[in-house]
């Protein structure tokens, strides 16, 4: 998991829980500490925290945008504000139990703003002061150096190029100007260029790969790490065209363990009867409008792939004409495909189509966090023109998942590529937390209506 995004969520949780005790303290006068962290109130701050955690992700503040000023920082925080104090009022009225008081909740809000400016203001100038940036050397001028030098341009981390290193028989896709040394005297420039970390990127590593210089670095104290494993802490996805086999097998993660099928079944049973508790009232009104407009059957049954490559029927509300594919076999869905009728746009605008997935779920064929299932006929062509594509049915698929989340809806091999590679991320990094990222993330995308189709 991205180390940023946790540093600014922890920062956020103990800058909220000291908000509230300090609120209560200038209200009231006093200074119940460990009584009020510990009775009935304990409960308020848990809220309070996750409430603002909650609408600070609503509104991007944890986003990895580097063009983010500080006007809009501000704008957003405001925002998160306005939209935690309505949600809080909203629970408090439901629930009078966990209630703060008004002056103290105000005093809470207004306090855990100008604490969370600071705090992100702060972080922000610290991660780019150029004493503090991490200087890192590319090891590499080919086009796979090219492409990490462009990670570390585009991703507005604590990290500066300090220079490529040229080795021998290496082709050079990297401007000529930012080539600082070769191979064979990869110590010295390091200790020169006062390097933090070497990118091991050759295009082809046999016969030129400087392995007594890059063991002198390691054991100076430089950290050596390769392109993908970069990439993947930078990005939250896999480079898969520059994986071997070995990669996976030596790596970190890709870990399953029998706590991690216990919280997710538990989580998805919860989930599932929760949310068809919730839907319950709108099944006669969705099937009404899908009747009125088409006499053909409401729920959509398809064939899609799960875990193990074993198929099952995927339950959905219809979107589309009966005869949707009946002149072309299985294809994606396109923008603005004319085959969607007019309550199926709706539906699949609202994510409600897919509120008949919770009976998957329950079945035990989906999870509620996982990659997307696809088609057979998908499956079959894509497991031939794309590297691991097999991999991602190594855990059941989800109704969202990391992919869902981080890219727009896919309907060619190069959308698929790139899905391919937050999928692998989520397997490699499964656990709890990341799940629960993922569910505030989709409540984003719902709401706001991203990537559907």
């Amino acid at each position: 998991m991205d180390t940023r995004l946790a540093l600014l969520i922890s920062g956020d949780v103990l800058l909220s829980a000291l908000a509230v005790c300090a609120a209560f303290t200038l209200n009231s006068g006093a200074m119940p500490l460990f009584g009020f962290l510990f009775v009935s109130e304990g409960l308020s701050i848990l809220l309070f925290t996750f409430i603002m955690v909650f609408s600070s992700f609503f509104v991007e503040l944890y986003s990895r945008d580097k063009h983010i000023n500080k006007k809009e920082v501000l704008i957003r925080i405001f925002t998160a504000l306005v939209i935690s104090f309505f949600i809080l009022s909203a629970l408090y009225y439901m629930a009078p139990a966990v209630m703060l008081g008004r002056g103290v909740l105000l005093l809470s809000l207004g306090m855990f703003g100008a604490f969370q400016l600071f705090w992100h203001a702060g972080y922000k100038l610290c991660i780019h002061v150029p004493g503090l940036a991490k200087r890192v050397i590319i090891l590499g001028t080919g086009p796979l150096a090219n492409q990490i030098g462009g990670v570390i341009a585009s991703t507005g981390r604590n990290y500066v190029l300090s220079g490529y290193i040229n080795c021998a028989s290496e082709p050079v896709f990297v401007p000529v100007h930012y080539v600082v040394g070769n191979g064979s005297g990869l110590a010295e420039t390091a200790k020169k260029e006062k390097a933090h970390k070497i990118i091991i990127s050759l295009t082809e590593r046999r016969g030129t790969f400087p392995l007594s210089d890059v063991l002198r670095c390691k054991f100076s104290g430089i950290e050596v790490v390769d392109a993908p494993s970069f990439y993947e802490q930078m990005t939250g996805k896999l480079l898969i065209e520059n994986i071997t086999p070995s990669w996976f097998i030596f790596s970190n993660g890709f870990k399953i363990t029998s706590f991690t099928r216990l919280y997710k079944r538990v989580f998805d049973v919860v989930l599932a009867v929760g949310g068809l508790a919730i839907a319950a009232p709108l099944f006669p009104v969705i099937m009404l409008l899908i009747r009125l407009e088409s006499p053909a059957p409401v729920f959509f049954r398809q064939m899609r792939v799960g875990q193990g490559e074993r198929g099952f029927v995927l339950y959905k509300f219809r979107t589309m004409r009966r005869d949707a594919e009946s002149g072309t076999g299985a294809v994606w869905a396109q923008k603005d495909d004319p085959r969607i009728t007019k309550v199926g746009r709706f539906l699949r605008k609202s994510r409600l189509d897919e509120i008949p997935q919770l009976l998957n779920v329950l079945k035990g064929d989906m999870t509620f966090v996982g990659p997307r299932p696809e088609r057979p006929e998908f499956v079959e062509k894509l497991k031939e023109v794309i590297p691991y594509y097999s991999e991602r049915h190594s855990i059941k698929p989800g109704i969202t998942g990391w992919a869902q989340v981080k890219y727009p809806y896919g309907a060619s091999v190069e959308d698929a590529v790139e899905k391919l590679r937050y999928d692998l991320f989520y397997i490699k990094h499964i656990s709890l937390f990341l799940d629960l990222l993922i569910i505030l993330e989709t409540v984003k995308v719902v709401i706001f209506g991203r990537g559907s189709r």
